[in-house]
């Protein structure tokens, strides 16, 4: 383990913890010294003193937490504490996900349509450009740090009368230039979210000839396939066809076998992610649970064994029920049911476990929590997906060692999305630390209570300025827009 030149005072010092520097190499007994926004000494401190020293005896202290799949956009205004995720560790978010990003678009009074509704209501859709967006952070900082991606499913809507239609070439061109302005302004890359309605007539050239703009300015595409289900083998192909014909980096969003005839294909999915990994880049994410989360879909219905609502405009009443009960309520089929609920919200328990565990432990999957912040009643997965991984895969389960939880969730997706300095514990890199329980850190939210904060962290650090500690928020607002590394 190495040291800087030790300088005679710290900023901070934390001293007596076990570091999991986020490389996946084994813990080691180090203090951590931070001036300014930077780690700037590793090692044995003894003899160093510091403005606060912090005891991490019986701790393990790792890089921050990235939650690489996040619809967190407008959250950074609502909540700048960013509680649902620093609460769990998380220092830095990835917005922007499954081609839902709130910039640049501007609604004015018209509705958002489903899924840009994930993100709020109009008024948050103020931000004409990508760069106004990010200025407006800088403006009012929240406490995390925010890396962008912008959505694929947001341009359509900026630059198209008519989404349920292929773009045409003179609509490709004004996306290309909507993205490049994105681009320019420092997001990572950009998101499709190929399922949904304003998206789904997209064309794969159509998206080849707008990703290559990411392409060209160093970044990544990332998607939620069109098929997750019987079709996931197409999907992917498609996924993988648009990173090799504009030659640059594919991630796959919380990648899964949905559907219970679906169940068990994990092992030819990840078979064909091996392939493709031979001739391209390729990463993917995923979050610990076996249901997932987004908008009310009646063709998603059956595909699931059970459904709950999270939230609807027409009946907001049932949010938290499950559809079972709704539809007995309303007297009709569940399908029937969740129409009359549209717009809004629900759990979809669609996965198996043994897929679930056989995708987190592929050394490639990065750990994203795909919460919706604004669901009335959400999926726990936003309080708990970090301390979930922690605590019951890797120290209950076994499923993997808690250094490879840990660089799952930090180093991995650092170096996936082009965060440089960041998702280590080293020396010059930013002082973006946790500090938590080994013993003790776990989920503490179910889909009934999906609210309760996690267990087990202690303090989170963002850019060497302390956010949280002992349960509480400090009221610090460090966090930072974060640009790809070529930026």
């Amino acid at each position: 383990m190495t040291t800087a030149d030790q300088p005679s005072f710290y900023d901070i010092l934390i001293t007596g913890g076990e570091v999991i520097d986020g490389t996946g190499a084994p813990r080691k007994k180090a203090d951590v010294g931070i001036s300014g926004d930077r780690i700037v000494a590793l090692g044995d401190l003894t003899n160093s003193t510091a403005s606060r020293t912090i005891d991490a005896s019986g701790r393990i202290i790792s890089p921050g937490f990235i939650d690489v799949h996040t619809h967190d956009d407008n959250l950074l205004f609502k909540d700048p504490a960013m509680t649902p995720k620093t609460s769990q560790g998380v220092t830095t978010v990835v917005v922007g996900n499954c081609g839902i990003s709130l910039a640049p678009l501007v609604l004015g009074d018209k509705l958002p349509p489903p899924p840009q509704d994930l993100l709020g209501q109009a008024d948050s859709f103020r931000h004409s450009t990508f760069a106004a967006y990010t200025d407006a952070l800088r403006h009012t900082p929240p406490a995390a740090n925010a890396g962008f991606l912008v959505g694929h499913g947001t341009l359509r809507l900026c630059a198209m009368d008519d989404v349920e239609k292929p773009a045409s070439a003179a609509e490709i061109d004004r996306m290309r230039n909507l993205l490049a302005e994105g681009m320019d302004a420092g997001a990572l890359g950009l998101s499709t979210g190929l399922i949904y309605a304003p998206n789904k007539a997209a064309t794969t050239d159509e998206i080849t000839a707008i990703t290559e703009v990411a392409a060209e300015k160093g970044g990544i595409y990332v998607t939620h396939m069109r098929n997750e289900a019987d079709d996931i083998e197409i999907a992917m192909d498609e996924a993988f066809t648009i990173g090799d014909r504009a030659n640059l980096p594919v991630v796959l969003s919380h990648h899964k076998c949905a559907g219970k005839p679906n169940h068990g294909r994990s092992p030819t999915t990840l078979g064909l992610i091996d392939a493709a990994k031979k001739r391209q880049s390729v990463g993917l994410d995923a979050y610990p649970y076996t249901a997932g989360s987004t908008v009310i879909m009646p063709d998603m219905v059956p595909l699931a064994e059970r459904v709950i609502i999270t939230w609807s405009d027409t009946r907001p009443e049932f949010a938290g029920q499950d559809l079972a009960d709704v539809a007995k309520s309303l007297g009709c089929s569940e399908a029937d049911a969740a129409r009359q609920l549209m717009p809004g919200g629900a759990i979809y328990f669609i996965m198996s476990e043994d897929d679930v565990q056989r995708i987190l432990a592929y050394p490639d999957t990065m750990i994203g929590s795909d919460g919706l912040p604004h669901d009335k009643h959400p999926h726990p997965r936003l309080w708990g997906t970090f301390p979930r991984v922690l605590g019951h895969y890797a120290r209950d389960l076994g499923l993997f060692t808690l250094e490879e939880a840990v660089r799952k969730m930090t180093g991995l997706s650092a170096t996936r999305f082009g965060l440089k300095d960041r998702g280590e514990v080293r020396v010059d890199a930013f002082a973006d630390l946790v500090i938590f329980n080994a013993e003790t850190v776990i989920d503490k939210g179910d889909f009934e209570h999906p609210l309760e904060p996690a267990a087990g962290i202690d303090v989170v650090m963002v850019n060497g300025t302390i956010i949280r500690e002992g349960g509480a928020e400090t009221g610090a607002r460090p966090g930072q827009p974060l640009a790809r590394a070529s930026a």
